[in-house]
């Protein structure tokens, strides 16, 4: 309520200067699309940004957000400012980074929340006008505070200090999600950075290339996984797997399965032996995963490939004249049987052949009812790979499978080709009409 019948008779031409009409219906719907939007954002610099343009010219002329750190350490940030001439935003930063919102502020006569009310300028040019500042508390922490300016005016009218309220409350959570949000995303690079390999992916005397892309913005690393793993004998492991799910349950089987992998490998367990052994852990795990496993042996210019296909797209091999086949023989997903023998295919890749091994991102990308490897299409597209080096290869099948679907991918998506170098380059064995969009 106004203190005296003169601030009545302000707060009431306030109002009308300022819509009149906000209290009530109005207030309610201007409220709930500010959530809307607010809860869009997962960075806390553009939840600020958009704050100020919800409040200017609305309820006030001006509008700032300051932010604090978690540790509250340091000062608040002056994160956003916002005038409705943009032509003085810069003085009116310059001015305000010179006065933080500091200690706490006085409560105005029955507001619950944290406000003090000025009468000092409230714009860079001298002129008198009301100021009002409100703190971005949830749970009791102060995530920041939102400060009104409006010049010409001694104080703001009741009904917008209300709304200012509810607003600063929504903008608090809206900041607080951000936060949250900055944190899961952060966790999510740390634990794939420790879920896969740090070393360069390389094999010498092998013309190596990786295509690795998790889906969806700060996902939690927990979908495919790949690694390389040279053995004291020489000879070298590869891995392409695909735990089935995703979040952090998934990636405790991606942690398992390539530590496990690893140690087996080295203690001189054969690919068929380490596989069972996995199988037999995974399915502790309550998960299951699909992986292409294998070891690759180098003699006289030549590479023996021995490998494995649990529950996994099939692997490819793309000799030097374009002719494409099959690596592998379909078996069953590691965790859903306990007592499972799995069995191993053996070739050799001579100069100018190509191994590609893919997870289902890539044969499994949808386009309406069609999906990408419908009518061997990502056998007849690797055949038209020939005389491509590995990496080209890679970039070749990579933009096709993004070409294929306008929308962004929404499982991740990773490829690992293997070529024998040499091998003069042919023309494709089989040649695609150049309007098929998997050529893209």
């Amino acid at each position: 309520m106004p203190h005296t019948e003169a601030e009545a008779e302000t707060d009431t031409a306030v109002a009308a200067g300022q819509g009149g009409g906000w209290a009530g219906q109005g207030a309610l719907s201007f409220l709930a699309e500010a959530s809307d939007l607010l809860a869009g954002h997962t960075d806390e610099d553009k939840v600020a940004s958009l704050a100020g343009q919800l409040m200017v010219p609305r309820f006030a002329d001006w509008c700032a957000v300051w932010l604090r750190d978690e540790e509250r350490s340091r000062p608040p940030r002056l994160a956003r400012v916002w005038h409705a001439q943009e032509g003085r935003i810069a003085a009116l930063r310059a001015e305000l980074t010179l006065r933080p919102p500091l200690g706490t502020p006085r409560a105005l006569p029955g507001r619950a929340a944290p406000w003090r009310r000025h009468q000092e300028p409230a714009g860079t040019d001298g002129r008198a006008g009301a100021e009002v500042r409100c703190d971005l508390v949830v749970g009791g922490r102060t995530l920041g505070s939102l400060v009104l300016g409006r010049e010409g005016l001694p104080w703001f009218p009741d009904g917008v200090l209300g709304l200012v309220e509810d607003f600063a409350r929504r903008v608090a959570l809206a900041v607080l999600s951000a936060r949250r949000y900055t944190l899961q995303a952060t966790i999510s690079q740390v634990l794939q950075r420790g879920l896969l390999p740090s070393e360069k992916v390389h094999v010498p005397g092998l013309d190596t290339a990786l295509v690795y892309e998790p889906a969806g913005e700060g996902a939690w690393a927990g979908g495919d996984f790949y690694d390389l793993l040279r053995l004291p004998s020489g000879r070298w492991r590869f891995a392409l797997g695909d735990v089935c799910g995703s979040g952090p349950e998934a990636a405790v089987v991606t942690g398992l399965a390539r530590p496990v992998l690893r140690l087996l490998a080295k203690e001189g367990y054969s690919v068929t032996e380490t596989l069972n052994r996995l199988n037999r852990e995974v399915g502790e795990q309550a998960r299951f995963l699909s992986v292409i496993y294998g070891e690759l042996a180098f003699r006289d210019g030549l590479v023996d490939c021995t490998l494995t296909c649990a529950g996994h797209p099939l692997p490819l091999v793309r000799d030097a004249s374009g002719a494409v086949r099959t690596a592998a023989l379909p078996q069953l997903l590691l965790g859903v049987a306990q007592e499972v023998d799995y069995d191993s295919q053996s070739f050799t890749l001579h100069p100018g052949d190509t191994l590609l091994c893919v997870t289902d991102g890539v044969t499994e990308r949808r386009s309406g009812r069609q999906l990408f490897d419908d009518g061997d299409g990502l056998a007849t597209l690797f055949a038209d790979c020939a005389g491509l080096d590995a990496g080209a290869t890679a970039e070749r099948l990579r933009r096709a499978v993004h070409a294929f679907a306008p929308d962004l991918p929404a499982d991740d998506l990773a490829m690992l080709v293997l070529r024998a170098p040499g091998g003069p380059p042919r023309l494709p064995h089989s040649v695609r009409a150049r309007t098929d969009p998997r050529t893209a």
